[in-house]
């Protein structure tokens, strides 16, 4: 009977790390082989595994399986060096929906989902992970228009998140 607990306990776990906030919803009409290239970080809420960089980008390729893969990379200050991290990603569900899930830790999925979206050019993004603790405003350029930034914050703001912790992300030395 353990056993069987321990095993949904640990499902549950993992469809929680997949989900979506409250109160956000996925674009729809997404196109993958628009969204492929580098992504500029403008800004993001504070989590560990990005602590202490800027120049932060996003490199998305199309892996041979169909998913994407995914390369980070920030310079870390304090060091003085570059970092990067690998990963991939994968759709939830319908490819044309923005929710995919990414793992950069072995078979340990997030969520990684495209809350606004520049669905002419692919120029911005506002893109959320599984609760509002995590949250990314991305541009194809290392500045994005004040006006743009001014109103995902004002969306991300209505949706729960606490943009008052933004960190705006420097690019260039």
């Amino acid at each position: 009977m353990f056993k069987r607990i321990s095993i949904l306990v640990f499902v549950m776990l993992l469809g929680a790390c997949t989900g979506i906030p409250e109160g956000v919803q996925p674009i729809k009409g997404f196109e993958k082989e628009k969204y492929l290239g580098t992504w500029y970080e403008i800004a993001r809420l504070d989590h560990s595994f990005e602590r202490g960089l800027n120049q932060v980008t996003a490199t998305y390729t199309l892996r041979e399986d169909g998913g994407i893969d995914v390369l980070n990379k920030g310079f870390n200050t304090q060091a003085q060096e570059w970092e990067y991290a690998e990963g991939k990603a994968y759709f939830v569900g319908d490819e044309s929906v923005g929710h995919l899930k990414v793992s950069f830790f072995g078979p340990f999925y997030a969520s990684y989902v495209i809350a606004d979206l520049d669905k002419d050019n692919y120029q911005y993004a506002l893109v959320t992970g599984p609760d509002t603790g995590f949250l990314w405003i991305l541009a194809r350029t290392p500045q994005l228009d004040a006006k743009i930034v001014d109103r995902l914050v004002q969306q991300a703001n209505e949706l729960g998140f606490d943009t008052e912790q933004l960190i705006y992300v420097k690019h260039g030395f």
